[in-house]
């Protein structure tokens, strides 16, 4: 008998040191992004990092890079129904949920990357937009630019000329990113990041518009060669969490997820200061070109964004006045 009470100790004694880590965790943060080996790697990883040890264990953060959860429509929608606590997409796909969104996708704000950080991470911007998705039951922890705008085609584009007759995905529906292609005698066609390399493999569309990072982490390479910049326009990423979660948390554990997301965003564009380097190196030593339009052609394809402006306004006056609010402070931080 007190051989089996024995048993039963040890038996509940390793029970309840099983139980312990799961007890510990109060909550869980899922992180989701389409991308992978990229800024935003670098932002979950150590975002993931500060927010595990600030909270002695009580908070634990799972990452799924790389459409682990679905692709961008099903994640978005994940994170304001709950099913997912934080999505980081491209800004633009969140303007279904809140068209204010659309502002980020403007091409001609802001002069470089370290332009964009240092404006998107003043104080007065984050103030801004500390609210934008509320009303949907999300809101940002960053935004943050990603890197820069560029075209991947199976058939070069050296001049705005050249886009005539071509299928080419935008990362978005919006009209920023629908009419100026349409102006330049291009077919936009909006796609989930995921579906785009098979997409461009079976010759559905010609060539997509992303951020340079993209091509190089997914092997682009493999089925196009030909990378244009496109001028002024880069891609900026929201890392939206659901409202609903982050009041959950209690005002301490949410004090440390916003710092930690904040604190982890200047780690990530550290480290993304030399990946532009990095990934255009990668892309010409898998065989790849880069091309730049001409400062005559860069005109002509910004003109075209200009043009859309009146008819992205009218649909989306609040855009207008975000729009001049970003202007003015890409003015204020501009070196």
């Amino acid at each position: 008998m007190v051989k089996s009470f024995v048993r039963s100790l040890a038996a509940a004694a390793a029970l309840a040191a099983l139980a312990q880590p799961a007890l510990a965790q109060d909550y869980v943060i899922k992180v989701s992004s389409p991308t992978i080996h990229d800024v935003t790697e670098v932002w979950m990883t150590e975002f993931k990092k500060g927010v595990e040890e600030r909270s002695g264990g009580k908070v634990a953060v799972e990452l799924y890079p790389a459409n682990q959860l679905g692709q961008i429509p099903a994640t978005v929608e994940g994170a304001a129904l709950g099913t997912i606590e934080v999505t980081a997409p491209a800004a633009g796909f969140f303007v279904g949920l809140e068209p204010r969104f659309e502002v980020f996708d403007i091409p001609g704000v802001f002069d470089d990357m370290g332009h964009a950080a240092r404006t998107l991470s003043d104080p007065a911007v984050r103030d801004h937009f500390a609210a934008l998705g509320n009303d949907q039951g999300i809101e940002p922890l960053v935004i943050y630019p990603h890197g820069p705008m560029m075209l991947l085609s199976d058939k070069a584009v050296r001049a705005p000329e050249d886009f005539k007759g071509q299928k080419i995905r935008t990362p978005g529906a919006t009209p920023i990113h629908v009419l100026p292609l349409e102006a330049l005698g291009a077919s936009p066609v909006s796609l989930p990041l995921g579906e785009v390399l098979p997409a461009m493999q079976n010759h559905v569309i010609n060539g997509q518009i992303a951020s340079s990072a993209v091509f190089t982490a997914f092997k682009f390479y493999d089925v196009a060669k030909p990378l244009t910049t496109m001028p002024n326009a880069f891609l900026i990423v929201a890392a939206m969490a659901n409202s609903a979660f982050l009041d959950s948390l209690g005002d301490e554990l949410e004090t440390i997820v916003r710092e930690e997301a904040e604190r982890a965003i200047g780690v990530a564009e550290e480290w993304n200061t030399g990946n532009l380097e990095r990934t255009l190196a990668t892309w010409t030593e898998h065989g790849g070109e880069l091309i730049s339009f001409s400062p005559e052609g860069a005109d002509t394809v910004l003109a075209a964004s200009e043009a859309a402006l009146p008819k992205v306004f009218a649909d989306n006056p609040a855009a207008r006045e975000d729009h001049d609010f970003l202007k003015a402070a890409a003015d204020r931080t501009r070196q």
